[in-house]
């Protein structure tokens, strides 16, 4: 379980093991609702999740429909009626193996055969339904008050392609039908704002079959992205970062070197060039690393600050892609800082201020995890202890609430991760600040001290947005495709009452792209209130401009804000100052 200190203190998480506790009982009633409907039901795994609780079944050649998935819920109602006690008992591994064999489990046959002969393996029985667990549970069925089975899957056992694909049921439970109901209806708001969905309306991206889970970015995509990018620019040059630019493919023994290959080979592209393995890059850190090593360097010059917008590839499977958010080539906005063991502190400070700046400028809360050692690391335990600290140290000067992941580090070293809240509640996982002493050290990274001695270098790797693509894809959900005008691909659209207004509408078309806006003429022969609808629901165009007779006597402009549905009477230059203004202030 996570430790969240806030200040010093352990927070309260007891509101969290009730609802583990909650959901892992939903998923065994749903689990023997499944054996009652379908008694040759072979099952795998049944966890309780973040976000609800599923089980993996093997139902032979039955495929379920969204009928069958009612069905299922329905029993659950009634063994929650029944009313069954839920009792544990204990056995040895033989008798487990001997039970699950009589009752004919094979996927729980294989997995109690890989534990050790000598741990005691706990089991879990509600009227016919015996289940292998180590529990909590609730102690009687009828104890589960609220929950709901959402959708179906395939998910291959042990996660491993090679193995059979199953089906995997998923649902939510929770202590109260009150909280459940608010709960489908965020789920249903959540589907209204899809990113895939908007995209489609808005033409923001496109994928294709030609290539799977690498994104195409349409013409009002790439403004967003962009403008992005732009922003990005504008505040790392203000804060004393550099630009650059490395390769996308560099050769094996680089990779080597960095530690990637052993590390991270299997979610790595590679080709071969003049006989030699190259590899896609999957990070940007070690061309970063090959900039700094170019050149000989003072402590004088330190920090370091090194910014690249790279794209980076990486393998992932076809069953994990999900639009923006799960893909196999994204830009990521790295940063690398080279810099001395006496600025760690000063150095994370302002990275943690930067990101809270870009978070603060969407509207974004946050909250912060601090990881760990994972067992797959490199580096001496003095190294790693050290740069624990130094990160820790940085948010207690910030006084940061943080959250500790035991063991979730990158395989360099500790990082600090950020958690995005959007608009409906829901957090994402985007900036990352990891400090890494095995990098400098693989690379024979160094600098010349004020002694005139050569001494390694310490570095971070940080990111604001994380991945821009998957950045794009949490920003049309948490606005609904509504941008503000800063962001917006089209910031204003300028629609004809009819004909007669062409003339001056092409004019205030002009006038508007001339400024550098981003602006659209609609002269299609259509009513005016399909037009106003489409600009407002479809496209989400902030300020729509409409032109009449009225406007066109008065050489002024009506204006349809997006947000309030209020209409305003502009003169075209003072419309043109205040759209210039919201956007070089990014309001």
């Amino acid at each position: 379980m996570k430790i969240i200190y806030n200040d010093g203190k352990v927070l309260d998480c007891k509101k969290e093991e009730e609802l583990h506790i909650i959901r892992h009982t939903a998923a065994h009633i749903m689990a023997q609702a499944i054996k009652r409907l379908y008694p040759q039901a072979d099952f795998a795994f049944g966890p309780a999740t973040e976000k609800g609780f599923y089980y993996d079944v093997d139902l032979g050649e039955v495929k379920l429909t969204d009928d069958d998935l009612i069905k299922i819920e329905n029993e659950m109602k009634k063994i929650v009626k029944e009313n069954l006690p839920i009792k544990p008992f204990i056995l040895n591994r033989d008798d487990a193996i001997k039970l699950m064999r009589e009752r004919k489990e094979k996927y729980k046959e294989e997995h109690i055969s890989e534990i050790d002969e000598n741990a005691p393996l706990s089991f879990y029985q509600q009227g016919d339904y015996i289940d292998m667990c180590v529990g909590p549970h609730l102690t009687y069925t009828k104890a589960l008050k609220a929950f709901k089975i959402t959708q179906q899957s395939g998910a291959y056992w042990k996660g491993d392609k090679n193995n059979k694909m199953l089906t995997r049921i998923n649902g939510i439970a929770f202590a109260a039908q009150e909280e459940l109901d608010a709960h489908l209806k965020l789920l249903e708001e959540a589907e209204k704002r899809d990113h895939r969905k908007i995209g489609k309306e808005m033409e923001l991206f496109m994928m294709a079959d030609e290539g799977p889970g690498f994104p195409f970015f349409l013409p009002n995509g790439t403004a967003l992205k962009n403008s992005l990018i732009s922003y990005w620019r504008d505040i790392h040059y203000r804060d004393g970062y550099v630009e650059i630019s490395t390769p996308l493919i560099m050769n094996r023994k680089l990779w080597e070197t960095s530690g990637h290959w052993d590390h991270y080979k299997n979610n790595m592209y590679s080709t071969v060039i003049d006989e030699e393995i190259y590899c896609i890059k999957p990070m940007n850190c070690p061309g970063g690393v090959m900039v700094y090593k170019s050149q000989p360097h003072s402590y004088r010059d330190l920090p370091l600050r090194a910014g690249e917008l790279g794209i980076v590839h990486r393998h992932e499977l076809k069953g994990a892609l999900h639009g923006l958010f799960r893909v196999r080539c994204f830009t990521q906005d790295d940063a690398h800082i080279f810099m001395r063991k006496d600025q760690i502190t000063e150095e994370i400070v302002g990275v943690v201020n930067l990101i809270n700046e870009v978070y603060s400028k969407f509207g974004f809360k946050y909250s912060v995890e601090l990881s760990t050692r994972p067992e797959d690391s490199m580096g001496s335990d003095e190294d790693w202890e050290s740069a624990t600290n130094g990160l820790k140290m940085a948010l207690e000067e910030l006084k940061l609430p943080y959250t500790i992941n035991e063991g979730d580090g990158a395989f360099y070293g500790p990082k600090i991760d950020f958690h995005l809240e959007d608009s409906l509640g829901r957090t994402w996982q985007c900036g990352t600040i990891q400090l890494d002493f095995q990098m400098p050290i693989n690379f024979n990274l160094d600098f010349v001290n004020e002694k005139g001695e050569k001494e390694r270098p310490i570095m971070i790797h940080r990111v604001c947005f994380g991945s821009i693509e998957r950045f794009i894809g949490i920003l049309t959900e948490h606005f609904a495709g509504k941008f503000p005008l800063w962001l917006a691909p089209m910031q204003t659209k300028v629609l004809l009452v009819s004909e007669k207004s062409l003339d001056y509408g092409n004019k205030v078309y002009k006038a508007l792209k001339d400024a550098g806006l981003r602006v659209q003429i609609d002269t299609r022969n259509e009513k005016i209130g399909y037009m106003i609808r489409e600009a407002q629901m479809v496209d989400r165009v902030p300020y729509i401009v409409i032109i009449g007779a009225k406007e066109v006597e008065s050489q002024t402009v009506s204006v349809r804000n997006r947000d309030t549905n209020e209409t305003t009477s502009y003169t075209l230059n003072e419309f043109i100052d205040k759209l210039i203004e919201e956007n070089k202030n990014r309001i």
